[in-house]
């Protein structure tokens, strides 16, 4: 049975709001860590045993060779399946400008309720966006659509199955 009505709609959009901000003051209160332009913050295939939570700056995620994403987004978290999952990164992380990350160690998740609620948001919001694209790249392929159309579905579903980061609402 799903709740239904204005009254849970509001206390839920409340709860989620709450979940965002306890969670920024987590993150304030975490250590930063700083990468030069170029220089990896994760490596596919590595367990660094923490959450990077990005402050300011950009990054580029690769996955075998193949450009996934660029975030600059703050408040992106990466590292978080690998956590989650106790596996290794599943793509490279690398600053593509100096970029400062507030770092905790993954146990966070385990630790602060609030952490792990709010990687669950990320990780539901990624779900639901690529369930859209999916049915978007479905219709075109269904309809006989453009090749490029249909690539371009395809890019952004891997981008949001792929990226260990930011929600993709957009």
């Amino acid at each position: 049975m799903v709740a239904t009505g204005s009254g849970f709609s509001a206390a839920w959009t409340v709860l989620m709001v709450d979940v965002d901000r306890e969670f920024e003051k987590i993150v304030a209160s975490l250590p930063l860590v700083a990468y030069r332009a170029g220089e990896t913050v994760l490596a596919a295939g590595t367990k660094s045993g923490h959450l990077f939570v990005l402050k300011k700056g950009r990054v580029l995620v690769v996955k075998d060779a193949v450009e996934i994403a660029r975030v600059e987004q703050p408040g992106a978290v990466f590292g978080e399946l690998s956590a989650l999952l106790d596996q290794p990164h599943a793509a490279d992380v690398r600053a593509l400008e100096n970029s400062e990350f507030s770092i905790a160690d993954a146990t966070l998740l385990s630790k602060e309720p609030i952490a792990m609620n709010y990687i669950a948001k990320i990780l539901a919001l990624r779900i639901i966006e690529a369930n859209r694209n999916f049915v978007e790249l479905k219709g075109h392929v269904d309809g006989g659509g453009v090749p490029s159309t249909i690539s371009k579905v395809l890019r952004r579903l891997e981008a949001i199955l792929s990226v260990g980061g930011a929600s993709f609402e957009t």
